[in-house]
């Protein structure tokens, strides 16, 4: 498991809601390539696109752009982010 928690800031539920993405904390080794598999099998979604950064306060997180026909209000009522 690579994922460890999904966001829950303003900002990042404002992307959820407008921009069809969904931000996770990850594990300090985590690829693109394991985040994107893993969404993809805890969900049931495709994934478009993920970006990767470190935080300087804190651990690493993972935007998950979700592909087209998929919506992030399902995952956010899955994780009861709204």
């Amino acid at each position: 498991m690579f994922i460890i928690s999904p966001v829950r800031t303003e900002k990042s539920v404002a992307k959820m809601e407008f921009a069809n993405t969904v931000t996770f904390v990850v594990t300090a080794e985590a690829k693109k390539s394991d985040v994107k598999a893993e969404v993809e099998k805890l969900f049931g979604t495709k994934v478009q696109a993920v970006r990767m950064y470190n935080t300087a306060k804190g651990p690493k997180r993972a935007i998950v752009r979700l592909a087209k026909g998929a919506k992030s209000d399902d995952i956010a009522a899955k994780l009861k982010l709204i």
